[in-house]
């Protein structure tokens, strides 16, 4: 009887140790985490981004795609309105095209290195091992981590992310504010690690070649200042306009000349969010920008700000400096300083949202909020 019981409990024990092996604590996966992400050498997935920073959730399909060193594709489509726009990184900068209108817009910057995405599998590893205050937690088929948020706006305070137990790919993302409110959501339908990615994935021309458009010249911009950059497109438009940039008279912008309203093509969009309590429309007046038509839109209130919003024959007008700003369903071109500007191109709009003081983060939410009456 006592070998019978020695047995059974030797046999209890081993169980037990077998089950142990099965489970995974915090700082093993960390570890894990990072050998995996030094032998990445490709990654692609899809999923769906909703954004819940606008009067209504917006959604976008994601196809993101990666090769090191550097190489990012990312598709963002509005499927309600068949919309899709791309950021792409290459040897030769990074560009923002729009397949169907056969248009493409050049920055020159190191992004993403510069801030995190939430559809890039670095950021949130990076968000993971950086965080040693982060919270740690295993359901039936994933890994839960609670972390810091490490993007550039501040209303976006931590982030929880789901990673697979089979191979630590990620399954599904909550960036949330302050108040635990989640303001990113994405959701991952596929990913997959280290499969050969074609050179021409990351190929400006060959992203343009599927559109209707394809058959002409595609039309690029560089920022100013820089070889090749159009000269004079900021300073002959309504550059520099800032929260008083049209005149009490309602003329236009400082710096614009007024347009002919029926000489403007196009309906112009206005925010749906007008920022913190106490901003209200004033005024609009019809400018010429870059020797296109457009519009300039004022708000005032407990904070001001102008929006000039024109369709240009080309992107020249839409160039200037500064750093890469993420909006969600594209990436704009924030200008920091007194007044801070954020300029950003979707479907062949051209936006330039100018501020003396306006908060950034609010600035972004107001941008979005754009596109949001833009996909209604």
């Amino acid at each position: 009887m006592r070998r019978i019981s020695l047995i059974a409990a030797l046999m209890a024990c081993f169980i037990l140790v077998l089950a142990g092996c099965g489970k995974k604590d915090a700082g093993s996966v960390v570890k894990e985490l990072g050998k995996l992400q030094e032998k990445t050498e490709t990654y692609q997935g899809t999923g769906t981004m909703t954004l819940h920073t606008a009067t209504q959730p917006l959604q976008y399909k994601v196809d993101v795609k990666f090769q090191k060193p550097n190489y990012y594709r990312i598709a963002l489509t509005n499927e309600k309105k068949d919309l899709t726009q791309i950021v792409l990184r290459n040897d030769e900068g990074v560009f923002v095209l729009t397949p169907s209108l056969n248009k493409v817009f050049r920055f020159q910057s190191n992004w993403p290195e510069e801030q995190g995405q939430v559809y890039l599998y670095q950021t949130l590893v990076e968000s993971i091992l950086k965080d040693n205050s982060r919270q740690f937690a295993s359901d039936k088929d994933s890994y839960v981590f609670d972390v810091m948020a490490n993007y550039q706006n501040a209303s976006l305070a931590r982030q929880k992310i789901w990673l697979s137990k089979d191979d630590y790919a990620p399954k599904q993302v909550e960036v949330s504010d302050s108040n635990s409110a989640v303001l990113v959501d994405v959701k991952f339908d596929s990913f997959k690690f280290n499969e050969k990615l074609e050179k021409s994935v990351f190929d400006t021309k060959a992203n343009l070649q599927s559109s209707p458009a394809a058959g002409s010249q595609p039309t690029t911009a560089v920022p100013e200042g820089e070889p090749g950059a159009s000269k004079g497109t900021e300073t002959d438009g309504a550059a520099g306009a800032g929260t008083d940039g049209a005149g009490t008279d309602g003329n236009a912008a400082e710096g614009g000349v007024a347009a002919d309203p029926s000489s403007s093509s196009f309906i112009p969009m206005e925010p749906s969010y007008l920022g913190p309590e106490g901003i209200a429309f004033k005024d609009s007046s019809d400018i010429e920008f870059g020797g296109n038509p457009g519009v300039l839109l004022r708000y005032d209130g407990t904070y001001s700000y102008t929006l000039i919003e024109t369709q240009p024959d080309d992107y020249a007008s839409a160039a200037g400096t500064g750093r890469i700003v993420d909006l969600g369903y594209t990436v704009g071109q924030l200008s920091e300083g007194q007044p801070m500007t954020l300029a950003w191109t979707y479907q062949g709009t051209y936006f330039r949202l100018t501020s003396d003081n306006l908060p950034e983060n609010e600035l972004v939410k107001v941008a979005q909020s754009v596109v949001d009456d833009m996909t209604k």
